[in-house]
């Protein structure tokens, strides 16, 4: 019989080429950017040259000033603050009569009438809480991601925030580093596209239009190398690393017309990030053209002196401002200390009006001098908040996210009409942790917990039998015999196990990568019953699971997954939604393996049976599930891969095709992946890094033939003296649904065309 075949065409935006590493193309907005005039001579030039005429200092430094205060008051001290014009804009204020009201009062009772910045860490969502971002990388899926972005901003923007600090975009190979939780995993290409697509999402078509955000992207930069996975730690990465791993998905946001961007608590090579000149105005304003403001992390600038590089507040505010940070977050200094650093020629007054007027250009990209208020009203904020179409999103969004790593026997998907199913474990009926850190105005009453949503899914004759077995972290068993007894009574035992909301996030590092608590021994002891087990992981970072993976008969990998998460979750078990979710980190089998990521060099020792190369004594070299990874219920087969050039010239483009076919009995999504490794360089290369991706829906017995066009931007290095090439060569290309694809082809990139022959 013919089977149909599908041609799918992967076109590289722009932004990902710049990503990649490509010369920077000129700067300007791309699409989601706002319209911003730089010059003197257009309209908004011409209203801040007069605004900056008639500030005083105070006004000035006051809107590089940022307040954080409590939810839904701001005290008399800080009323007093915007009638003089010495705050420009505060965190975590939200709510639409509030928001309206601060804003009445800048524009009305300030001498110069100029609007606040209302931000707020709106993550993954604001009351509707999506998938956690590293979630949400594993669903591979930029428009859905975006589209996620979408709704939190126009959520949030009703309840009167117009500023998010997001998206995170840190790189992150430690899972010991809590903060892998709100990025996208280990790899600069696939941050790239997450970075870009958040963007677009947050702030829209129009950064002017009512349900727009101006985003940020944070932590700048190398914030995801902390030492020892610790979070605050000392960094320390060469400008290569810089360059290849930890900057593209900013440069990515940089060029999809991201609104700000927030320096990194960390140092880099001894220069601390919020005084980091090169990094601040040569690289981010020099190199990439940005042109919208830098923010600070919270306190950073006074922490200058606990770095050891400023002995006085004053001395921190003249480092940060010189280096090009542009707004102070909760510390105070520059509005206390500016005056004076002008006054004695610490700093140039140039340099304050120039921070002045990149802010109050994003306040003109966001329409705030038109329209302050953005139509908000109580009405609107209650007619946007948690709509059923956010919701339905929120169950797409975390359906696609999780992760399918093993399912030995067909034990998934299950029989909803079986006499009896087992649902055990401190998360299995949690409506609170399930949201995930940083989950903005989330509340636990809006979660559909895994035990409501298998409840909800199985036939009415079928029995669910819960028992929670133990705590997420405490040390107590009473709850044992329960689980074991329920699992003895039932067809199959799902155990929902795994972290705590606060043990990811910010300052929530952990030395240990397995389950807390006594969880392990309830698993243990769940498993000996010989009742076939289930285990849904839920954490906020990769945990190191080996007894599990060997033992169990299916694994899933579920992340922190929101409001819709029993739902999603009972859709992937039995079997309404194919499991298409893709690791974006390596999975350890121990916590001695981190840093763990699949693109590393090889030494001149690579790992093989010999003693003397670069292996471990007491555990394998190799990941216990690898980046890119993940199973379906059906099967993939994939055929030769095809370039359309044996070779060709460093400036111009192959396309890379390969066939891939549904062999099993369901549909299924698969993550087609596209790798590259340059055989021979001027500087090492990564074993193979990704260069594209797509998502394919395929019907059993259907193939779909999927083509990549790899340029310079994904054959590209970085020489010995640092500067962007293409060199000749040989590289090789691997296509397949990990990233340990193994079907392969080769092409050249030559010095120059063949010669014709005589």
């Amino acid at each position: 019989m013919s089977v149909p075949r599908l041609i799918i065409g992967v076109s590289l935006t722009v932004a990902l080429a710049a990503a990649l590493g490509s010369a920077p193309a000129s700067p300007g907005p791309r699409r989601g950017a706002a319209a911003i005039c730089p010059a003197a001579g257009c309209a908004s030039g011409r209203l801040i040259d007069s605004l900056l005429a008639r500030m005083t200092w105070e006004e000035k430094l006051g809107q590089l000033n940022l307040v954080s205060v409590s939810r839904d008051s701001v005290a008399p001290a800080q009323m007093d603050g915007v009638r003089r014009g010495a705050i420009g804009g505060f965190l975590n204020l939200t709510g639409a009569a509030v928001a309206a009201a601060i804003q009445r009062v800048a524009v009305t009772e300030s001498r110069l009438h100029i609007p606040l910045l209302l931000g707020l860490d709106v993550i993954h969502g604001y009351r509707t809480i999506f998938p956690i971002p590293l979630a949400e990388a594993a669903t591979w899926d930029a428009g859905l991601v975006e589209a996620t972005a979408r709704a939190a901003a126009k959520e949030a923007a009703a309840g009167g925030v117009n500023w998010t600090f997001a998206p995170m975009v840190d790189i992150a190979r430690d899972p010991r580093w809590g903060r892998i939780a709100e990025g996208s995993g280990e790899d600069p290409y696939l941050g790239s596209v997450m970075a870009a697509a958040r963007v677009h999402g947050f702030q829209g078509s129009d950064l002017r239009a009512p349900d727009a955000l101006l985003a940020t992207a944070k932590h700048f930069a190398a914030y995801g190398a902390a030492e020892a996975g610790r979070d605050y730690n000392t960094v320390d990465v060469s400008e290569r690393a810089l360059r290849e791993v930890y900057l593209p998905p900013f440069r990515a946001a940089v060029r999809a017309g991201v609104g700000s961007l927030m320096t990194s608590f960390n140092e880099i090579a001894g220069v601390p990030s919020s005084a980091n000149r090169w990094l601040l105005s040569d690289v981010l304003r020099g190199e990439w053209g940005f042109q919208g403001f830098v923010v600070s992390d919270w306190g950073a600038i006074d922490e200058l002196r606990a770095h050891g590089v400023a002995a006085t507040r004053a001395d921190a505010g003249r480092l940060a401002l010189t280096a090009g940070v542009d707004v102070d977050m909760s510390a105070g200094i520059y509005l206390a200390e500016g005056p004076g650093l002008v006054a004695r020629r610490e700093v140039g007054a140039a340099a304050v009006d120039d921070a002045v007027r990149r802010v109050l250009r994003a306040k003109l990209a966001l329409g705030l001098f038109d329209d302050p208020y953005r139509g908000l009203s109580p009405e609107r904020e209650r007619a946007e908040i948690l709509t059923p179409t956010a919701r339905a999103l929120a169950r797409r969004d975390a359906g696609e996210a999780i992760v399918l790593l093993k399912n030995e026997g067909g034990v998934l998907p299950l029989a909803p009409a079986a006499r009896s199913i087992a649902v055990i474990g401190p998360l299995a009926a949690d409506s609170a942790e399930v949201l995930g850190p940083w989950h903005a105005l989330g509340r636990a009453g809006d979660v559909v917990t895994a035990l409501a949503g298998i409840r909800a899914r199985v036939a009415p004759s079928t029995q669910v039998l819960y028992a929670r077995g133990c705590g997420i972290a405490d040390a107590d068993t009473a709850g044992f015999a329960e689980a074991v007894a329920a699992a003895r009574s039932a067809d199959v035992a799902v155990l929902v196990l795994g972290e705590a909301a606060a043990m990811s996030g910010e300052a929530a590092s952990r030395a240990f990568l397995d389950l807390p608590g006594v969880q392990q021994r309830l698993l243990e002891a769940v498993q000996a019953t010989g009742t076939p087990v289930v285990l849904v992981l839920m954490s906020g970072r990769p945990l190191a699971v080996p007894w599990a993976a060997a033992h169990v008969r299916a694994l899933v990998e579920a992340w922190f997954l929101g409001v819709e998460t029993g739902h999603a979750l009972a859709d992937v078990l039995y079997g309404d939604v194919a499991p298409g979710g893709r690791l974006p980190v390596s999975v350890p089998r121990a916590v001695g393996q981190v840093p763990i990521h699949y693109d590393h060099r090889n030494t001149g020792r690579p790992a093989s049976g010999e003693h003397y190369t670069s292996k471990y004594l007491d555990v394998e070299t190799e990941p216990l599930f690898p980046f890119g990874f993940g199973l379906s219920y059906t099967s993939y087969r994939y055929g030769g891969v095809h370039v359309s050039a044996p070779s060709i010239a460093p400036g111009d483009s192959v396309v890379v095709s390969a066939t891939v076919t549904n062999t099993g009995p369901r549909a299924g999504d698969e993550v087609v992946q596209l790798y590259v490794r340059d055989e021979v360089a001027s500087v090492t290369r990564p074993v193979r890094a990704l260069a594209g991706f797509r998502r394919v829906s395929l019907a059993p017995g259907e193939s779909g033939t999927v083509e990549f066009t790899l340029g310079p931007e994904h054959l590209g290095l970085y020489d010995r003296a640092m500067r962007w090439v293409v060199e000749p060569g040989r590289f090789r290309v691997f296509v397949g649904g990990s990233s340990a694809a193994d079907a392969e082809a080769a092409f050249e990139v030559r010095l120059s065309p063949p010669r014709s022959p005589d």
